[in-house]
């Protein structure tokens, strides 16, 4: 929101200079960006009114005037503005002016006729965009009148950056409200009095979209003269406002968005067939904006309708068919409440941000609508004239925001703010910022919120705004004491942050990507499941809420690829949305690895990454649960499919029957949709079906002998290994103490359909030395058990 001090000064006027006035608000949760003067700097430069004008004999371009306004009277100036003429008034820089830029007017002699002065353009004072003639001011502009001290110039513009809560100050009417509460001062705005309807002529409107617009006002004018010319005073309070002038019409309507902080729109009401519907777009509807763009209107966009075709996008911006021109003579003048949620997002969606639309998405006062329409009415007889119909109002009371009560205890002012404040004090300040004490009881105050304050609705919001309005810097800065007990920690449950060391310590990085995703890049890697889509996206490729870590890693690889770095080693511990009948919120592990197994140097392999590496990576992990001696608590890989995973590369992990995770290669048509040159493999394990770890317990360590036997096994190449592993591990008794795969073969000298394995096993007794036979009898049934459930034989 940017406005000029003037301005505001006119609706409330604390004894405080600009930059005070900026640090105050500022420090009152309405952050200013930027204080500037509305001008550049100038001086010099007076009201002159050119009494002749004749061709320069030397030069067609170029003309020869007589300009009254010098203090020694009239002077001859020689401009090459196409519009100078006899009889109007224009800035004149005297001989001697400095204009912005530090350009100093000096006596001139152009093509032989003397010059003693410049006529000005606005872009030469910086007071505009219109270069292409000399200023044309007012034809009651006072001759030889300082320029910055008609127009107000010594003025600053303050912009203030307003979070998405605080709509209610998009006006000057809100910042002069919270500068009127800051400081005590009475706030006086215009008198805004009904004005009479001249006729009775109406346009009829229907109310077609329930709760996104309940509603909307309008008014007939009739008879206006579009041609007569927008006040200098609104359209510099505009310039400093940001905007430009484009007609009276147009100029009153964004006054009064600036003023009151309501949009409104006027439309050419010959150009209106049958009444207004406001309803929902329907599938293949087009509309031509004010801008000129053409755009094919999406289900589900609110629209401002005729009879026949649709006018303007709610909240948005309106159709150029139907726009107010130079040959407009009846105007159909709206103004309309429609629901944050229903506009929301919309603008962006057609690539478009407006005024309307910032202040529509955030909250309009929904009782503003007929005090907007009264202003522009008036203001409008007063510029074009014209003969007004009666204020016409449809309303579907019970789709209107309800009313708000907010209880505020009184104990819960000194406890959570720190300091105490007199009970007349905290009713002063609430009842200055809008709100009505409708109950009070010795234990609280009830109070009703003011419609034009979306963001209060619980006590925390009054204790809010108690704070800041009584400042910040006034509370004191306390140490708080209390008896705090310290809530035992659960030794079995494990810290995130172990498992993020260990994965730093193997040489990952953190990364922190996005909580939504673009809705495309969810379905390739989780087409099976539908994600909750968010009602007002950042953008159109964060449209969706995660049902899985991995999409973020992968764009943040992209991201690394593109800047050269083509190793990668990442890791993200976040939140994954799950729906459902209720959405879930999952605790999740994510990890990437992409490119060569070791960084770069001069022994190392120049080998990629591969499955058994992020494998280990994973066990590393699984490895501070410390695995118990159930089965039930054992974690295990099975060979397993996800629509994101290479189908060959891929393992589900359990603990125990639950499934915990997966790791695996991305699927090739993935990686290539993904643009990356070379495989990149992920892991996701979900943190609560972990569950806890296994205490460690002591066991003796035995003083004496292990015996090692090794066995290299034949297996069809279709047996799992762990499968091999937990079948030799409960044929061998309680004497093993260690089982190994030392080395996989398939090749020259091997049936083609079968592999070796060959296993290490250790024995080892805790109270004596095991015997040939006992340590040949726990052998000979782990063979006899691979023979039986896997046909296995000796090499």
């Amino acid at each position: 929101m940017k406005f000029s001090n003037s301005w505001l000064r006119e609706w409330v006027d604390p004894q405080l200079t600009p930059q005070e006035l900026a640090d105050q608000i500022t420090m009152a949760g309405l952050e200013v960006d930027s204080v500037e003067a509305v001008a550049g700097e100038f001086t010099g430069v007076v009201v002159g009114e050119i009494v002749a004008c004749e061709r320069h004999p030397d030069a067609d371009k170029l003309r020869v005037c007589t300009v009254a306004g010098h203090p020694d009277g009239e002077m001859q100036v020689v401009c090459g503005a196409p519009n100078a003429r006899a009889g109007i008034k224009v800035p004149f820089a005297l001989v001697g002016a400095k204009l912005p830029g530090d350009f100093k007017i000096k006596k001139a002699k152009l093509r032989g006729v003397e010059s003693f002065g410049m006529l000005c353009a606005q872009t030469e004072l910086e007071l505009g965009e219109d270069g292409d003639g000399i200023w044309e001011l007012p034809e009651d502009a006072p001759t030889g009148k300082d320029l910055r001290e008609y127009l107000q110039l010594d003025d600053v513009a303050i912009e203030v950056d307003l979070t998405p809560n605080r709509s209610d100050c998009l006006g000057i009417a809100g910042i002069a409200r919270e500068v009127g509460v800051l400081n005590r001062c009475p706030v006086k705005g215009p008198e805004i009095a009904p004005v009479a309807a001249q006729i009775d002529d109406s346009v009829p409107v229907s109310l077609l979209a329930g709760d996104a617009c309940p509603r909307y006002v309008g008014r007939v004018i009739r008879n206006i003269d579009i041609t007569a010319p927008t006040p200098l005073w609104m359209q510099e309070r505009l310039r400093r406002s940001g905007l430009r002038s484009i007609d009276p019409v147009v100029d009153v309507t964004n006054y009064v968005l600036l003023e009151l902080g309501q949009p409104m729109h006027a439309f050419d009401l010959s150009k209106l067939s049958g009444g207004i519907k406001v309803r929902m777009a329907e599938k293949g509807e087009e509309l031509t904006l004010l801008d000129g763009q053409e755009v094919k209107l999406e289900e589900g966009t609110l629209l401002i309708a005729d009879e026949d075709k649709p006018l303007a996008i709610a909240g948005v911006m309106g159709g150029l068919e139907s726009s107010v021109t130079e040959d407009t003579r009846d105007i159909f003048l709206e103004s309309a409440f429609f629901n944050p949620l229903a506009v929301a997002g919309k603008a962006r969606s057609y690539g478009l941000h407006t005024d309307s639309s910032h202040r529509f998405e955030r909250g309009v006062d929904y009782r503003l609508q007929e005090r907007a329409v009264e202003r522009a009415t008036q203001l409008l007889l007063e510029i074009v004239g014209g003969e007004p119909g009666p204020v016409h109002l449809r309303e579907l009371s019970e789709a209107m925001p309800t009313e708000r009560h907010i209880t505020l205890r009184r104990r819960s002012v000194s406890q959570r703010l720190g300091v105490t404040l007199a009970a007349d004090e905290i009713v002063d300040i609430l009842t200055r910022l809008g709100l009505e004490k409708i109950d009070e009881n010795a234990e609280s105050w009830t109070f009703l919120a003011p419609s034009f304050r979306f963001d209060i609705a619980i006590e925390a919001d009054l204790l809010e705004e108690l704070a800041r309005v009584y400042g910040y810097n006034r509370i004191p800065s306390i140490s708080l004491t209390a008896a705090l007990d310290i809530e035992p920690r659960p030794e079995r449950a494990l810290s995130r942050d172990i498992l993020e060391q260990t994965l730093l310590a193997r040489g990952y990085s953190e990364a922190v990507t996005f909580s939504f995703i673009d809705r495309e890049i969810a379905e390739l890697f989780d087409p099976d499941t539908q994600p909750v889509a968010l009602q007002n996206p950042i953008s159109a490729d964060l449209a969706v809420m995660r049902t899985s870590l991995i999409p973020g890693l992968c764009k943040a690889l992209q991201y690394n690829l593109n800047r050269q770095q083509n190793r990668v080693r990442l890791f993200e511990s976040g939140l994954r949305f799950v729906p459902g009948s209720e959405l879930r919120q999952e605790p999740m592990l994510a990890g990437l690895a992409y490119g060569a197994r070791f960084a770069e140097n001069w022994t190392g392999s120049k080998d990629d990454v591969d499955f058994y590496d992020i494998k280990g990576d994973v066990e590393a992990l699984l490895a501070h649960y410390a695995i118990g001696e159930s089965a039930e608590k054992e974690f295990r890989f099975a060979a397993g499919q996800h629509p994101a995973l290479h189908p060959g590369q891929c393992a589900r992990i359990y603990r125990g029957d639950r499934e915990v995770g997966v790791v695996g290669t991305l699927h090739p048509q993935l990686q290539k949709k993904l643009d990356l040159p070379r495989s990149a493999l992920v892991f996701e394990l979900n943190l609560e079906a972990l569950g806890e770890a296994v205490l460690p317990s002591f066991r003796p360590l035995s003083r004496f002998p292990e015996v090692r036997r090794d066995l290299a096994l034949l297996i069809d190449a279709d047996v799992p290994a762990a499968n091999l592993v937990q079948s030799a591990l409960e044929a061998a008794g309680e004497t093993l103490t260690d089982l190994k795969i030392f080395d996989v073969y398939q090749g020259k000298g091997i049936d083609f359909n079968r592999k070796s394995v060959a296993l290490g096993l250790t024995f080892q007794h805790p109270s004596r030395t095991l015997n040939d036979e006992e340590i040949n009898t726990a052998v000979d049934a782990v063979v006899g058990t691979l023979k039986q459930k896997y046909n296995a034989s000796l090499r």
